[in-house]
């Protein structure tokens, strides 16, 4: 029995394709779901002559099912009604591209996001196959039995079938009654079903290995140069062009990169003129060195789009009274404003001020004001100065959220915003030992500035 494997995505659908019989998944490329789809896996069905699909079932590293979870049942779902008498297998499967980008790491081979899916495609059939129930081969039910004992006796039929065929010589040479002969017949085509059969399986299994080992071959000769581009929590959109500068990119094409248009639904949901800051989630990549810009940076959002849904985040800030928007700004603030371990409480300093009304009084969303206007901090030479620079970042200035992202929070962050600390602290300062001093009142504030924070509360924007 054939069957089909496949890793469903949102944007590709990895293919994988194996025999039941030899028991050896291969590659097989990636579908872009673009309306398409379905047409495609029709062909591929008719294509492989089978109606059987094993998809994999995403699972939380608790062994919980997710959102995509929900999106490939659904997708199965509308599989069995786009192709009729098709039949759905689930594969449990947790970070199977995670596993499946190792694999083209280990192999020493460049590789694009579709042979991602397609090896993750591999390894979720590979795993059905491995733990693949017979009860499951309606299908083919007979007709592997069958195999099974042709394969299985076929030397006992051989020494079988010699002995009969020497009975029926023996009595040839009384008889020459036709009857007689119907044993050897049947023997004989019982051996001959016998041999062909175990010849059929033989070569299956053959052609599925050494089409496997030709995939594997063709993988590792690939000699395609490659780089990692990493983007650090904390790091802005000034810090990640000049590291894309650093990399050989072009001023223009960097430029024209984080001007354009992405098609992702959270990036949507941004109030005009806003721009990429706080949405390039920090992670590192591997691209080709003919990646472009907006290939690069693709990447990252995509990242930071899978965080947003895994974790609920536009619903949990709506609990805040917060957009998507205003959570991802206030946890790029949480994010520079508090080492690890502080974020929850630090969050929720700043909501608690938010929720009365007050001015934030964010030193980091000071800088980030410097950064944008004067870099080089030739005009705003001192803090007093910069403090009280007119611009919508500067919340020493103006109440509320700053007007956008002030760098890319870690999920550590956008998870403080979304569940901040039950605490009800208003004030908080780093000390110069590194730790947090929060307190109640401006009184309290004052003073754990004037025990702890002597040097550090001093530092130029």
């Amino acid at each position: 029995m054939k069957i089909i494997g496949l890793d469903v995505g949102t944007k590709r659908i990895g293919v994988a394709r194996a025999d039941s019989t030899t028991r050896i998944a291969v590659p097989s490329g990636f579908i872009t779901v673009d309306g398409s789809e379905w047409q495609e896996i029709a062909r591929l069905a008719n294509m492989y002559s089978t109606n059987w699909f094993v998809l994999g079932l995403p699972r939380s590293n608790e062994g919980n099912e997710t959102q995509q979870s929900m999106y490939v049942r659904q997708f199965a779902k509308d599989l069995v009604q786009k192709i009729p008498g098709a039949k759905v297998r689930f594969q449990d499967e947790s970070l199977t591209s995670v596993e499946a980008e190792d694999r083209l790491k280990a192999r020493k081979k460049t590789y694009e996001k579709g042979e991602i899916d397609s090896e993750a495609a591999t390894i979720i059939l590979q795993d059905f196959l491995e733990n693949f129930d017979k009860k499951d081969q309606n299908v083919e039910k007979k007709e592997e039995k069958n195999d099974n004992i042709l394969i299985n006796n076929l030397e006992n039929m051989k020494v079988v079938a010699k002995k009969e065929s020497d009975k029926v010589k023996m009595s040839a040479m009384k008889t020459k009654h036709k009857k007689k002969k119907l044993p050897s017949l049947l023997i004989a085509l019982v051996l001959i079903g016998a041999i062909v059969g175990g010849g059929i399986w033989w070569i299956k299994r053959e052609q599925a290995r050494r089409e496997y080992e030709e995939y594997v071959k063709w993988v590792e000769s690939q000699t395609a140069e490659v780089f990692n581009f990493t983007i650090r929590p904390g790091e802005t959109i000034f810090d990640i062009k000049a590291n894309l500068a650093k990399e050989g990119y072009s001023a223009t094409e960097i430029d024209e990169a984080f001007n354009a248009d992405y098609d992702f639904d959270f990036l949507k949901k941004r109030p005009a003129g806003a721009t990429l800051e706080g949405y390039l989630y920090g992670e590192t990549h591997e691209f080709y060195k003919t990646a472009t810009v907006k290939e690069i940076l693709t990447k990252f959002l995509e990242g930071m789009g899978k965080v947003i849904a895994d974790n609920d985040l536009e619903a949990k800030y709506a609990a805040h009274g917060l957009s998507l928007f205003e959570g991802i700004t206030l946890a790029s603030v949480v994010q520079k404003e508090s080492p690890a371990g502080e974020q929850a409480t630090v969050a929720q300093v700043f909501l608690s001020r938010l929720g009365y009304g007050w001015k934030m009084g964010s030193d980091v969303t000071v800088k980030y004001a410097l950064d944008v206007v004067d870099p080089n901090r030739t005009t705003y030479t001192d803090n007093a100065a910069a403090l009280v620079i007119d611009s919508c970042y500067n919340t020493r200035l103006y109440a509320g959220l700053p007007c956008g992202p002030i760098a890319n929070p870690n999920l550590a962050a956008l998870l403080a915003v979304a569940n901040p600390s039950d605490t009800a602290y208003l004030f908080f300062l780093t000390g110069d030992d590194g730790l947090m001093y929060y307190s109640y009142t401006e009184s309290e504030h004052n003073q754990n500035a004037y025990l702890h924070c002597q040097n550090l509360c001093n530092v130029s924007l």
